[in-house]
Parts: structure tokens; sequence; C-alpha cells
């Protein structure tokens, strides 16, 4: 995997756009009428408020403390930027609370705390304790850090966890249980050497030492050598709670005959020397970030034996706090726990171990780029693995109520299980999957309106996220100077710009074009026009040649212009089946609407048509299509003219005998809601539809941009099916996000 490379300006952009930040508040009540507003507040909230008064515990129930964790932070200690204060710290107590909403659906806010005294620290988290039903410490300085955590896990009733200590400890024990596995030993047994005396140093070996290993077998080091019994220089209560007794003063002297590495310090502190000391099949995590203390390359350059783990995604075996944090939080949470403890800590890491060892879904191996099986190469699940949801917080659950941690134990396991895999926006899911096959794809993406800077920050994005090579159809020197514009100039070596002028191509093409065209009433002047000067029609004719995979275009100019430019090049036309597709995302449900871009009034061979193109979108994004032909009347009530081409449709999909789901005609909140479609029991839908074929391009366009703009909608497409290649055409209101979401479209082939 390619490390991805973006600019400062691109960062800056993606905290500002659409809204500065990284996350916003929603009402989960209608909050519409004066008796919403009467019960949301004055005086309907007193009952609830006289409730929990009485019986504390019923916070749970009728409050979000029971789905909401604080991320808190002074910034005294941000990732590798040292202390930036609370202010500076923002921006990534923003990223962890989306961190958590994103993996585990639970609902966090960032609290950034001006103080570096303890005790003010303290006491402020004591004071908030009441809102919470966890709290997040996050990138605060050891040793304030254990002093903190410490003091607030002894004198609150809800989980306090630091994660910069131990999460790195638990994924840390997850790898380690598999690497020792694959080596044939036991952790009773091994030598364990840590290089970095910090807070999540000291955490792996006080979670390893709880999980087995000996206290006299764990030799910590920081920078002045070896942790042993009577040093004095550079200690503190918590290195001289792991000072070994041993005659041991250097890492150098430490690693020989060491079975296990742990690095939590800098780069380059281990050797080539020093790993070719170690035991047989040695296990290193030489965790630093952003660069470890060996490079794997390094490690296997003299030890073809060795298991290596990193802090880095491009690199295999990653340590990503990203695996343990929302999980143990999904699983304290879900039993009201009072603490996150160790056995807590080790059930996460055991359940990770076991995820590891299982057969792994081809949607992680795609987005791994290769295919992934238990190994030396794989020791740790990957982040985007769907069954983390599932299978770590109920192994925490577990652990809690096990060891007394449950205010409110679960009863039914397995519907809480069922519970969890259903909790996920499949939004999310979906649009990953995507992502995964475009970036397996490699696609040369043409990008038509290399004038437009939108088009242009696309081009670079699609080229910088690792899809493939971004063509841009435009002036070298105009695409230079938009692109200088937008902060990207150090972009304009990277893609590629191509025109009428500069292609070799041009007489090919325009020869091609006038093949098509001579019948049409063009003659060889129209066609050079077209050819050289249509920026639409040239970049048809690359991609109709083979110069490109897949194109993109319609940001400047109407959809209706640019199809009939497309169609000098391609048949993109309702007689030869073409159908635009618009994917709608809203609170984690996903609706498809077509024909939204190419049939003005199509008839019943034309719905079955469109639907057939449809359904196949939808399993190209992994849904399993449930068409609804939708109308103002629901199986011929009432009667109109308008509504029979709807009833009509399904019966010619009927003669085609299709391998998927359909009815109709019906109205929108039939084809929607599982509950109204109850009311006909004789209809063939088994679930809520997930494809809304409609009468007309003008009701399709209607409803997707009332969604989008009434609804909050997320809007993808119109997604163009149905010809020989892939081209995708946008929207002139269309973002430079939304342009690269049609571009990973169009990569994958969608349509």
């Amino acid at each position: 995997m390619t490390k991805t490379k973006f600019t400062r300006e691109e960062a800056l952009a993606f905290h500002l756009d659409p809204t500065p930040g990284k996350w916003e508040v929603q009402a989960t009540v209608p909050m519409t009428t004066q008796r919403d507003l009467s019960l949301a507040y004055s005086p309907g909230v007193a009952v609830p408020c006289e409730e929990i008064a009485a019986h504390p515990e019923l916070a749970y129930d009728y409050t979000n403390k029971g789905n909401l964790v604080a991320v808190i932070s002074n910034g005294t200690a941000v990732l590798g930027l040292g202390n930036l204060g609370a202010l500076g710290s923002k921006p990534v107590m923003e990223g962890k609370s989306v961190l958590f909403k994103r993996f585990a659906d639970v609902n966090s806010i960032d609290i950034e705390l001006d103080t570096e005294d303890p005790e003010e620290f303290i006491k402020a988290c004591k004071l908030m304790g009441p809102t919470f039903g966890g709290i997040n410490l996050e990138d605060i300085k050891a040793p304030e850090c254990f002093i903190i955590e410490q003091r607030l896990k002894e004198e609150m009733d809800i989980p306090v966890f630091h994660d910069d200590q131990h999460g790195t400890a638990v994924i840390c024990a997850a790898g380690l249980i598999n690497a020792l596995h694959l080596s044939g030993k036991k952790i009773e047994d091994v030598r364990i050497v840590l290089n970095g005396a910090g807070a999540a140093g000291i955490a792996c070996l006080e979670l390893l030492k709880s999980m087995g290993a000996q206290h006299d077998n764990c030799i910590m080091c920081d920078t002045k050598g070896v942790i042993y019994q009577g040093r004095t220089e550079g200690m503190n209560q918590w290195k001289s709670a792991h000072a070994a007794n041993t005659k041991l003063r250097t890492l150098e002297e430490a690693m020989v005959g060491a079975d296990v590495f742990l690095g939590v310090s800098a780069k380059g502190a281990v050797t080539q020397e020093m790993v070719k000391s170690m035991a047989d099949n040695p296990v290193i995590f030489a965790m630093a970030n952003p660069d470890p203390e060996i490079t794997p390359e390094e490690a296997h350059e003299v030890r073809v034996d060795a298991i290596v783990a990193t802090g880095r995604s491009d690199y295999p075996n990653q340590v990503n706090n990203v695996l343990g944090f929302p999980y143990l939080f999904r699983g304290a949470l879900d039993i009201h726990a009072r603490a996150i403890n160790d056995e807590m800590k080790i059930a996460c890491a055991r359940a990770l171990a076991e995820l590891a060892r299982e057969d792994v879904p081809d949607e992680v191996a795609l987005a791994y780029g290769k295919s992934l099986t238990f190994g030396r190469d794989y020791i740790i699940p990957t982040p985007f693995d769907p069954r983390l949801i599932h299978r770590i917080p109920p192994a925490v659950a577990r652990a809690g109520m096990d060891t007394g941690a449950a205010r409110r134990p679960i009863i039914d396991m397995e519907a809480y299980e069922a519970g969890l895999r259903g909790r996920m926006d499949p939004t999310a899911s979906v649009l990953r999957g995507i992502n995964n096959r475009a970036r397996a794809a490699q696609s040369r993406m043409i990008f038509a309106e290399g004038d437009d800077p939108r088009v242009l920050r696309a081009a670079v994005m699609y080229q910088r996220n690792g899809f493939g090579k971004a063509i841009v159809v435009g002036r070298e020197a105009d695409v230079k100077e938009k692109l200088e514009a937008s902060g990207l100039a150090d972009a304009v070596r990277e893609i590629k710009v191509v025109n009428a002028a500069n292609t070799e191509h041009l007489e090919t093409y325009k020869e091609f074009l006038y093949q098509r065209l001579q019948r049409k009433g063009y003659d060889r002047q129209d066609v050079h026009r077209l050819a050289a000067r249509d920026r639409h029609v040239f970049a048809a004719l690359m991609l109709a040649h083979g110069h490109g995979d897949g194109l993109i275009t319609g940001a400047t100019r109407k959809s209706a212009h640019v199809l009939e430019a497309i169609n000098h090049v391609f048949d993109a036309d309702t007689q030869h089946g073409a159908a635009g597709v618009t994917a709608i995302m809203h609170k984690g449900r996903i609706v498809l609407i077509s024909d939204t871009l190419v049939h003005e009034w199509p008839e019943e061979e034309d719905l079955a048509n469109i639907a057939e193109r449809a359904a196949g979108i939808a399993r190209h994004l992994g849904l399993e299509p449930r068409v609804a032909f939708v109308s103002f009347s629901t199986f011929g009530y009432p009667v109109s003219e308008r509504a029979s081409k709807m009833h009509r449709a399904p019966v010619i999909l009927d003669q085609r005998g299709v391998d998927f789901e359909y009815e109709g005609e019906m109205t929108v909140d039939v084809a929607l809601n599982r509950k109204a479609q109850e009311n006909y029991p004789f209809q063939r839908l088994t679930g809520p539809a997930n494809i809304l074929v409609v009468p007309a391009r003008h009701s399709a366009s209607i409803s997707v941009k009332l969604m989008q703009e009434m609804g909050g909608a997320t809007v993808i497409g119109p997604i163009l099916a149905g010809v020989d290649s892939s081209i995708q055409i946008c929207s002139t209101t269309m973002t430079a996000n939304d342009i690269l979401n049609m571009a990973v479209l169009a990569a994958c082939k969608v349509g």
C-alpha cells in the first residue's frame, strides 16, 4: 500500500468544508410542534428529571449518557508534535470523536482543558462525570497522564481510559498472542525487551505481565539504558515498578537472546546487529511513529524468521489503536460499566487475536490490496474488518460482567450481537467497497474539463488517493495556473495534461468520428471542429481508442449537452438502453432512483430496461436489488392512464424472468415502509425497496433534488448505465469531492 499524499492546503480544506470542524449535533426526537417542545423541554422534561433524581441509574434510559464518551486532553503531548496547548489539540480530539462514531456508533464530544495542573484537570473531569458514560483521555504528557488516570479511575464511577497507554497495549498484546502462537512460544517463557519507558511502553508491559509474562523476563529500557533494580538516575515510581533484577545495562546487551522486542521510542533505535543477536523466530514490534525503530525490510534482511509489526499502515501488521478503543467503549457502555479493567482489555486483545486467525472477508482483502491469511504478515486484523463491531464488544462486555464491572448485564448475548451487526451505517461500507475496488482497478481516468478548478482538484485527489492515473484534457499553461491558484502547484508534474494540439492521435480520432457521423449530416470540417474544439467529444474519442479507462465530464455544461456530445462517439441514448441511476444516501439507508438522466418519458419496455440497469448498479454497490415501480397509485387505485404503465412494466419483467425482486405500481411510502407493505400481503417484496423506478425524468429529478435540499441526503450520480465504456456525467453543482466520487464509480466500471 502506498502512503497517502496530501498537501497542507488539502488538509486545511478538509477541515474547513463543508462546515468548519468534523462533527455536529443532531436531534434524535421530533422538534417541530409546540407539543414536541413541551415534551423535550419544559414542562415535560420535569418527569424524567424527577425519576433520575430518585433513581440515578435511570439516566442511562432517559438521557444519552449510555452512549456518550468525552475525549479529553490538555494538549501537552499532541501526536508527535509535543505541547501544542489545549486549543492546538482540538482538531485531533475532534478526529478521535468521529472515529468513535465511525467505527462503533459511539457518540463523542471533544473537550480541551486549558490547564497543565493535574489537580485542576482531575477536578474538571470529576465535575463533568454525570454527563458521560465514559472518558477517553488523550495526548497528555507523562508522568501527569499516570497521575490523572489513576486518580480518576479511583474516584469516578464510569470508565476512564487513557488510550495512548492502554490502546497501544491492547493491540500490541493481540499481535503478540498470535506472533507467539506462530513461533511456538509461551508468554510465560519468553524474554521481552521494551524500549521507551513512557506511557504506552509502561502500559504494554503491565498488560503483558497481567497476561502471564514474568517480571524478570521483561527488560525495560529508556534513553539511559536498562531500568534495573538499584538504578537511581532518571527514575520515577512508574519505571521503578518494572525495574528488573539483571546485570544487563544497555539495549544492545538486553537484545541478545531476546524473544520479543517492543519499541515505543524513536526511529533507528534498533540496529540490524541487535536483531541478529535475538533468539530464533524473533518478534519485533517497532511501533515508533511516524518512523519505526527498525523497518521491516531492514529486519528481514538479517532475520528471515522475524515477525515484524509497526505503527504504520503501509507495512503489514499495523498496531492501530482504532482496533481497540471504539470497541472497548462500545462493550463497556452497553453494560453501563463502572470501569474498563484489565480483564476487559485482555478479552479485547484475545478477541482481536482470534479474529485474525479466521478466514478474511473479500472486502478486507480488497481494502488491503492482496489476499490475507493468518501468518507472519497478518497477525492483527485490519481496521476495516466488518466483523470487529460484532465480535469485540461482546467479548469486552462478557469480561466486564464476569468481573463485576457491569451495572446492567446483558441477558441475551445473541440478540446483542445481532443488534451490533445492524448498528453501523451501511453507506460507509458501500462507499468503502467502491473505493477499494477502484484502488485495485488502477484505472486511467480522463477528466474532460481541465479548465475547471473543481475538476482539477478532483483529478489530483484521484491520483493522490492511489486510484490510478489522472489524465486532464486542457491547456498546460491554464492547468498549471489554476492548480497553483488552488494551492496545488506541486501537482502539475503528477497529472498528465492532454489536448488536441499535443496528441499524436487527432487524425485517427477524426477518421473514426467521420465514419460515425458522415450519414448524419456532418462533413469533415464539422468533424474537425468537434474533435479538436469540443473537449467532451475529444475526451470521449480518447476513451473510445483505449487512451484511458474511464471518463468524467459534465461539471461545466448541462447534462443534455454533454450526452449529445458523447453520443457522437458512443451509443448512449434511449434506443440503446442507456439509463441514469442516482444513489441517495440518508440516515443509514441507500435508495437508487432512476431514470434521472436519459429517458424523458419512458414507456413500459423502457421502464423494465431501466429496472434491469438499476439492479445491475445495486449489485455493483453490494446491495441485493429490490425494485419498486412507483406512482401516486398503489396496485390499481386510484385508476389513471399515467400510472398504468407502472403497472405494466412488472409484467414485462415477469416475461423476461429476471433474477431480482420487483413489484408495482405503488406509492413511495408502500415501497419504503415495511409496515405499509403489510397492508398488501400479496406483494412480492421481502423488505423495503432499494430501487425506485419513477414514471418520468422530471419526477426523478424533483425527488432527488428535494431529498438533497430538504432532507440533507448525500447524492451520488446520476450514474450512467448501459454504455459500452465507463463514462460518468457530473452535474454543474458538484463539488470536487462529488466529482471524485463519480471518478471512483467510473474506475469500478459501475453501470
